[in-house]
């Protein structure tokens, strides 16, 4: 995929003659890695139009630290990527100049990633007992005032400057009330309540806020109530898709939320963001983990770390040249789960009693 060192090899059948030298490799030795340190592998053998959907930035990622903004992280495609990449804007569209260049295939995909983050974050954070739904409407007016600065820089920049200048604090806080409107419902008795006129104001009061409670806490620790709350959420969600055409290509055309549901997906998705991603307790794992990559990366980049690579990846670091080493590193620790990350640097630097037959 775009983000390896190994260059996908698409297969069509016009292409005979990388067909017969394929077939004529077969019959050789398998040799992996090319001496000038090409990855002869070809992974998922994904064809263009399959590369071009997960091409989700249309830039190039500055090689030198001083061309890049500090601080800002920078969403692209590696220089050493660059010719993939022309080559697969030209088998989709040809050789046509265009600017911010994704597929539809890649558009759905980023609905569904935004729908995602907007639901199942916010499940996960009920179910940990991060938040609650009421825990939504008492957020500090700091969290609330940078989520609305953020849903109008995305509306600004995805629909109009005028739709961007019109969202509020209020129409915020709208999105959120026709999301959890359940818990807004009264039963029979404490409607009978209501009604009765002996009953003072600050009673009734008393008896909603009661009430409100009992259904946001009903929905913060059912595992059915968060996962029919959801289910219903990705339902309307997937109701407010529209296509944008595009006028020279179809494989162009933009699919995207309409602009209603995509505020309540903002607003979900930032608030979720805002509230926990960056909250104390999230952010002493997070430096945790930064620290972990950083030490396995510092090990393997030192004076012999390379012997601590795997054999496909020691080949490939020994072959390479440059910064394309450092490169060859991130990849092979890129592709570790969380759990073989923290395994190998306590294999590192811990002090447990791990086997050395384990293989690495």
């Amino acid at each position: 995929m775009v983000g390896s060192r190994g260059t996908p090899r698409p297969y069509t059948s016009s292409h005979g003659s990388k067909k017969k030298e394929v077939q004529e490799k077969a019959n050789d030795a398998y040799v992996p890695i090319a001496k000038n340190g090409e990855d002869l592998r070809c992974g998922l053998n994904l064809t263009y139009r399959s590369l071009a959907s997960v091409l989700k930035y249309d830039h190039c990622i500055p090689s030198r630290r001083h061309d890049r903004k500090p601080g800002q992280a920078i969403k692209g495609y590696y220089i050493d990527e660059r010719d993939l990449v022309i080559s697969i804007k030209n088998a989709v569209v040809g050789k046509a100049p265009l600017k911010n260049f994704k597929t539809i295939e890649c558009s759905i995909m980023d609905i569904s990633d935004d729908i995602a983050y907007s639901t199942y974050d916010l499940e996960d954070c009920f179910k940990a007992k991060f938040l609650t739904p009421l825990d939504l409407f008492t957020l500090d007016d700091g969290i609330i005032s940078r989520v609305v600065k953020k849903i109008r820089e995305r509306i600004k920049k995805s629909y109009s400057s005028r739709e961007a200048a019109s969202f509020t604090k209020s129409e915020l806080i709208g999105h959120l009330f026709v999301v959890f409107s359940e818990m807004l419902e009264i039963g029979k008795e404490e409607a009978q309540l209501l009604k009765d006129g002996k009953i003072r104001w600050e009673e009734k009061k008393l008896i909603i806020s009661a009430q409100v409670k009992r259904f946001s806490e009903r929905i913060a620790e059912n595992g059915y109530e968060r996962v029919k709350l959801t289910s219903g959420l990705v339902q309307t969600f997937m109701e407010g898709v529209e296509i944008k055409p595009h006028r020279s290509f179809p494989q162009l055309h933009r699919a995207r939320l309409n602009i209603e549901t995509f505020k309540t997906v903002e607003v979900l998705k930032n608030i979720t963001y805002e509230a926990i991603i960056m909250s104390p307790r999230v952010k002493l794992v997070e430096y945790r983990g930064k620290d972990i990559i950083k030490q396995i990366f510092k090990a393997i980049d030192g004076k012999k770390g390379h012997l601590l690579l795997p054999d496909d990846y020691r080949e490939l670091h020994a072959a390479a040249t440059g910064s394309a080493k450092k490169r060859v590193i991130c990849d092979f620790i890129a592709g570790m789960t969380d759990r073989y990350a923290w395994e190998f640097y306590n294999r590192l630097y811990g002090a447990a009693n791990i086997s050395i037959h384990k293989p690495i």
